[in-house]
């Protein structure tokens, strides 16, 4: 069972390269989670997943389909203290999350049916065993102009590692400092706006940030 617990940690390392911390029942409180939010679904058939990160380029390998959706009432925010991958506890730097208020553009990911539920769980545990995010059901409007229910991950404020401060100068000082073993944190937000351009969208906070960024970079190397 150790090593099993082992395997599946490192196997569910979140995009930014950290390993989950498990406790006894981090599991079991994961499948309550998955399993609740399936029992409230509203639609059989497809699920979709709400992308607005590492997602919108690491979606799933089993994806029945992808497209450019808005999702209403939720902003991009690096509200996130991450203190490993691209990131350490002396230079903590941020991870992205969703927090009210806003409107994001990112990528739909179909699930079929029969895929759903192996991807979702591995979903799941990336994303709830650290207990940064929490899963809520949303709405998207699709490019093709269908409205569906979606999931999504956004910030769970009560986490010891929420930043309520998460204005541009305020992300850009810790980014900026941050590296860890896979490399500095500045290249996620590089890596977001240049995958945001890639699918014809854009998000004015990530724009100015990563402008930020390079102003820094510029005058450090001056």
């Amino acid at each position: 069972m150790v090593m099993q617990n082992e395997i599946g940690r490192r196997a569910c390392a979140d995009g930014h390269g950290e390993i989950p911390t498990w406790t006894a029942g981090t599991l079991d409180r994961i499948d309550r989670s998955l399993s609740e939010m399936m029992r409230l679904r509203s639609v059989p058939g497809d699920v979709w997943v709400f992308g607005y990160g590492a997602l919108m380029w690491e979606s799933c390998p089993t994806a029945a389909g992808r497209q450019a959706a808005t999702l209403a009432g939720w902003h991009r925010s690096y509200c996130l203290r991450l203190t490993a991958g691209r990131g350490s506890a002396h230079a903590p730097g941020r991870m992205l999350a969703l927090e009210p208020g806003g409107t994001t553009h990112g990528i739909a990911i179909r699930l079929s049916p029969d895929a759903a539920e192996k991807d979702l769980r591995a979903l799941w545990i990336r994303k709830l065993a650290n207990g940064r995010f929490r899963p809520v059901r949303v709405c998207v409007a699709l490019a093709d102009r269908r409205v569906v229910p979606a999931i999504t991950f956004v910030a769970a404020p009560e986490h010891p590692h929420y930043e309520a401060e998460s204005d541009v100068a305020s992300v850009a000082a810790a980014v900026f400092a941050a590296y860890g073993p896979l490399g500095g944190n500045a290249d996620d937000v590089h890596r977001l706006q240049a995958a945001l351009t890639e699918n014809g969208l854009a998000d004015a906070y990530v724009d100015e940030l990563a402008e930020e960024l390079r102003r820094m970079a510029r005058l450090a190397w001056a």
